[in-house]
């Protein structure tokens, strides 16, 4: 008997007396990879075996994904919609959403979670698991809309992001090295954008008005024009015209120069590294710079504005807007200078044009992926695409599933999904799955801390009731947020092998107390899609639930007013505190006319609170807002509370030790 019958995605029949297989479900591929033709009892021993003593890449690699054309083309994609990288991943293009604008969404379905340890709790391996569940078991559609990794913490200190034992994406490798180059397009464009401010001050600093017009509207061929930015800068400015021999010597100084403060220039670059050295750095040093010197930083890539715009984008013309709008500095008269005003805006969306296509891949299972966008949610909104969760909710049909997932915690990730996410995408949840561990609500219960790369002290490797009850705080506190916005709860518990039956039961009595819809333990990482089949059944049932969804706050409120909502309604502050910088900025940014722009919170993951220490539910405490940047071209506000940093540093031994690549087969090791 083929494993086929265990994972359910084929149906077993006999011709000519051997033994075949059918496909069941065109949303799915057969995951029989390891053991057959062997006796029940020794055939689940093996397996257990291979499970817990192989690591996600082998298991990943023991697995032959479908070819992507095929896949594309079973779940309902034309040829020339998609663009193949390879064998198993996929660009997908937009054309498609006009083909099915009238086709009904699916349901959609955020996967959040609890505050979770240094480690993580297991969000993509819920998603992964959730679907597979979905598909391959109950013959549902769906899809996973899943974030892509960024190299800082694959080489820092999480490693992967695909998800991990048999609720993961494959080839695991592919996903988590590069894929198709999204995070280095952005890179460049946002690293384009910063060479052209810096080269800008200099010219202006070192040209008078007509050498520095003449070099910007130069003749070529003998003729002289502007370009269509350049033209679309002139009616910005009231000149309304088109022939550069014309303009007077004040409209030729107003055009030339953008007069930029270069205090205030607020855009950074960008590596997709966790190099902390580059947290400060002093640029213009060399002598052909001409003294332009100054202080300037690097952010990590994911964490560019650019990146939160390709997840907030509905097209490839808003794409394109969003571009030019996005606010670099101010010039010395206080109003906001733009990449539009620069005359770069084409040139990003160029560098941009194949990164807004979402990337097609699979699960273990066979169940379709798609990866798109990559923001934290700690330094940015945390959240895969807009555009990958539409045409998604279009192929499932009117009765399937799209699994999306927000960074980090509820208070985060899915705060910043509902006020920043839905309101970009006019898209409205039918369910809020959140996921918790035993490990973590022992911690926030009281335990000790928990490391990266360090072994799990015994209060998390043996039964303790006592901790996990007390720790079910934070739980509680989460499923409380999801409720604010109206939606129903399932806590998805991720149950690792140390965890007792009891812990397991005591965690999901209390959710269901607390107001969660249902509460349902999870084995996806060891057993697939089948381990999550009760989970897949709870959603479900939730989906069917009417929803009451609505915001936190109103976009009318002055900017201070949501950011105390916020910190009072979602982390438990008693009030925030402005520091004299952050007041400064967001009087700026009102009498400039961005008040009316939502929240984006810049804050520790590990904490409710900005103490990455304070577990569990911290209350009466003070949140410091220690800046306030705007991100114009993305649509929101950006407040840092307390000393938050936007590029991670390296661990003493980061993930990068254990990678290697064989010379002889080209393939990787180690990965995680």
């Amino acid at each position: 008997m083929c494993l086929c019958d265990c994972c359910g995605c084929a149906e077993i029949y006999r011709e000519g007396g051997e033994e075949k297989q059918k496909q069941k479900h065109p949303f799915h591929i057969c995951c029989c990879f390891v053991l057959c033709c062997r006796p029940p009892k020794l055939r689940e021993i093996s397996w257990l075996l291979f499970v817990f003593f192989s690591s996600d890449i082998e298991i990943s690699r023991a697995q032959s994904p479908k070819a992507v054309d095929v896949l594309a083309k079973e779940i309902g994609l034309l040829t020339d919609e998609i663009e193949i990288y390879g064998q198993t991943k996929a660009k997908v293009r937009l054309s498609l959403l006009e083909r099915l604008k009238d086709q009904p969404d699916g349901k959609y379905v955020l996967v959040a979670g609890i505050t979770p340890t240094p480690l993580g709790e297991g969000k993509s391996t819920v998603t992964i698991g959730l679907v597979q569940a979905l598909t391959a078991h109950l013959n549902i559609n769906s899809f996973a809309c899943l974030r892509q990794p960024s190299q800082g913490p694959t080489f820092g200190v999480k490693g992967g992001a695909a998800g991990g034992g048999y609720a993961q994406v494959i080839p695991m490798e592919e996903f988590n090295l590069h894929l198709t180059g999204d995070i280095h397009a952005i890179t460049a464009a946002n690293n384009l954008l910063a060479a052209a401010i810096d080269a800008r001050i200099l010219h202006e600093n070192t040209q008078s008005d007509k050498a520095l017009y003449n070099r910007l509207v130069p003749v070529v061929n003998g003729v002289r024009g502007f370009s269509a930015i350049q033209l679309a800068r002139l009616r910005r400015l009231g000149i309304n015209k088109t022939d550069p021999g014309t303009l007077t010597e004040e409209e030729v100084s107003k055009f030339s120069r953008l007069d930029i403060d270069p205090s205030t220039i607020t855009w950074q670059r960008v590596v997709d590294t966790n190099d902390r050295f580059l947290r400060k750095i002093t640029i213009g040093q060399a002598n052909t710079e001409k003294e332009f010197v100054r202080q300037a930083q690097f952010d990590i890539a994911v964490a560019s504005e650019i990146m939160a715009i390709l997840a907030l984008t509905t097209s490839l013309q808003d794409m394109k807007e969003r571009l030019g709008k996005m606010v670099v500095a101010n010039d010395k008269k206080g109003e906001p200078v733009t990449a539009e005003d620069l005359g770069v805006t084409g040139a990003l969306a160029v560098l941009m044009k194949d990164a807004i296509k979402p990337t097609l891949m699979q699960t273990l299972e066979g169940t379709p992926v798609f990866v798109h966008a990559g923001p934290f949610a700690n330094i940015a909104h945390g959240n895969s695409s807009v555009l990958a969760d539409k045409i998604a909710l279009k192929l499932v049909g009117e009765k399937g599933f799209v699994v999306t997932e927000g960074g980090f915690g509820a208070d985060i990730g899915m705060e910043k999904f509902f006020n920043i996410k839905c309101r970009a995408s006019g898209l409205v949840p039918s369910v809020v799955v959140l996921v918790a561990t035993v490990r973590a609500l022992k911690m926030h219960g009281g335990g000790p801390n928990v490391t990266a790369g360090a072994p799990l002290k015994k209060e998390y490797t043996e039964e303790n009731l006592q901790l996990a009850a007390d720790g079910c705080c934070n739980l509680q506190k989460q499923i409380q947020i999801a409720q604010l916005f109206g939606v129903p709860v399932v806590v998805a518990l991720n149950v690792f092998k140390t965890d007792s039956a009891a812990e397991v039961d005591l965690v999901c009595k209390i959710a269901k107390q607390s107001g969660a819809f249902d509460a349902v333990p999870c084995n996806h990482w060891s057993a697939g899609g089948r381990g999550a089949v009760k989970l897949a059944q709870a959603v479900e049932k939730a989906a069917r639930q009417k929803t009451s969804f609505k915001y936190l706050y109103s976009l009318q409120l002055p900017i201070v007013e949501k950011i105390r909502i916020i910190a009072q309604k979602v982390y438990g502050a008693q009030d925030i505190e402005l520091s004299p910088a952050a007041q400064s900025q967001v009087d700026r940014y009102t009498r400039q006319g961005f008040g009316n722009l939502p929240i984006c919170m810049a804050k520790t993951h590990l904490s409710l609170s900005h103490q990455p220490e304070r577990k569990g539910v911290p209350t009466g405490f003070i949140l410091p807002i220690s800046d306030v940047r705007a991100s114009i071209g993305a649509g929101f506000i950006y407040p840092l509370v307390g000393t938050m940093s936007t590029m991670p540093g390296l661990p003493t031994r980061p993930c990068f030790y254990d990678i290697d690549l064989d010379p002889i087969t080209e393939q990787v090791k180690g990965l995680f």
